[in-house]
């Protein structure tokens, strides 16, 4: 694997700043045209699905944005570009994706963020983001790592969100 060593790291105080950088991120995403690959990283709680959310609605979606847990995947097919946000946290076997047809998410210019990523090892693609998360007093500390040129390209143009900007 390449590493691009492109890393940022932020600090968000709340659920507003995460779903804000979601939101960056989606603007990003459609100024490239291009697909992109996420990984979410972080224990229960820490924002994933809020940033996903951010995501969504940066890219247009009004309805409500929820955790796919039971699902795996939940299709945002309207959008442009069309958007897939999975949850892997209930994931038996990554065998198990290679029947839902995953490889096919992640084709074309499609969105996809994936949640507990090392669930599926081995079956997933390189991801061109990665984005941890972890608390840190009453806010999280976010660490962005790119890890392909559409990652590096992306992560450079990112506008800083957080306390001080």
């Amino acid at each position: 694997m390449t590493i691009y060593g492109n890393e940022r790291r932020l600090f968000l105080e709340g659920e507003a700043e995460t779903e804000k950088l979601g939101q960056e991120l989606a603007r990003l995403v459609i100024e490239s045209g291009q697909g992109l690959t996420v990984f979410l990283d972080g224990d229960l709680g820490m924002g994933k699905t809020t940033l996903s959310r951010g995501v969504m609605r940066g890219l247009g979606h009004e309805g409500a944005v929820k955790s796919p847990t039971y699902t795996l995947v939940e299709p945002y097919e309207h959008l442009k570009p069309p958007a897939y946000h999975f949850d892997l946290y209930r994931l038996g076997d990554p065998e198990e994706l290679e029947y839902m047809g995953i490889r096919d998410y992640f084709s074309g210019d499609n969105l996809c963020l994936i949640e507990w990523p090392e669930r599926g090892k081995g079956v997933l693609p390189e991801p061109d983001l990665e984005i941890h998360l972890e608390r840190e007093g009453d806010g999280r500390s976010v660490i962005i790592r790119a890890r392909s040129a559409q990652g590096a390209h992306l992560m450079n143009e990112l506008e800083l969100v957080g306390p001080e900007h």
